[in-house]
């Protein structure tokens, strides 16, 4: 039902990335979907974060994010984690496509069926940052900008972070146009590295890309000064058995991508 992030995190940091098994949800949700924006019975939707909840013995309800590939991120308090996680199912969560927090007890959750879920903390454990960055998100910059806001409020140098990127869609099955490599390569011209040519079939055909989201957001992160960099090789699409993809199913589920830190006894 987990996997856990093979990074070195300080022991009171956990982290954890959910497949798609072990839940009630039935087909095309089947059967551990985490999201109400896709079709599935919300019933069987709050019984899986309920699973969630006791199965990963977290500290709080998550703080569900209404993502819609932006670039805000959220800083979560505890009290604005027991405000908006009280009402997860009856109000509509906040607009934003990452979190982050120096609380404990406080829960920081990206979900996720092929874009990427970064994880965040740093050496010292003091600090935890889940972010949602499909290919919308990671051009306009909602990683760097997350980072930036938490940065610029707390101590955390970037040799000091250490980041997990969870399982997302792979170069080897994510296709693109010619619009999408040009939104990368206008921000930086080195971006083109991670745009594979796919052969057309027939001249007229417009040209298409095999893009590498993770090879983009290591980059951008190294570039951030952000070297210990973990991840990146599960893939989405392929593992069918063990994940959502939207690009190979269309009507689907989604993982939960959580980080949060442990409360001191």
């Amino acid at each position: 039902m987990f996997i856990r992030p093979d990074w070195p995190a300080p022991s009171h940091i956990k982290a954890i990335c959910t497949t798609r098994e072990g839940g009630v949800s039935l087909a095309p949700f089947d059967t551990f979907n985490l999201a109400l924006h896709v079709g599935d019975n919300p019933d069987n939707v709050a019984t899986n974060r309920q699973y969630l909840v006791e199965y990963a013995n977290l500290p709080s309800e998550p703080l569900w994010l209404d993502q819609q590939h932006t670039d805000l991120s959220l800083e979560i308090s505890e009290t604005i984690s027991n405000d908006l996680s009280s009402a997860s199912l009856t109000q509509p969560p906040p607009v934003a496509d990452a979190s982050w927090t120096m609380k404990p007890h406080c829960v920081s959750v990206v979900m996720t069926a092929d874009c990427l879920p970064v994880l965040i903390t740093n050496k010292k454990g003091t600090l935890v940052s889940a972010i949602h960055a499909g290919w919308k998100g990671l051009q306009k910059g909602i990683v760097g900008k997350t980072i930036a806001e938490f940065s610029s409020k707390t101590d955390c140098s970037p040799n000091e972070l250490l980041v997990w990127i969870g399982p997302a869609i792979s170069a080897n099955h994510f296709e693109v146009g010619q619009d999408v490599l040009d939104a990368f390569t206008s921000k930086d011209s080195l971006n083109k590295a991670f745009f594979n040519p796919i052969k057309a079939k027939e001249a007229s055909q417009p040209p298409k890309y095999l893009a590498d989201l993770v090879g983009l957001v290591t980059r951008e992160l190294n570039l951030l000064g952000i070297k210990q960099v973990y991840g990146g090789n599960l893939c989405s699409y392929s593992q069918s058995e063990l994940f959502y993809s939207y690009r190979r199913s269309g009507q689907t589920g989604r993982m939960a991508s959580l980080i949060w830190i442990e409360p001191s006894l």
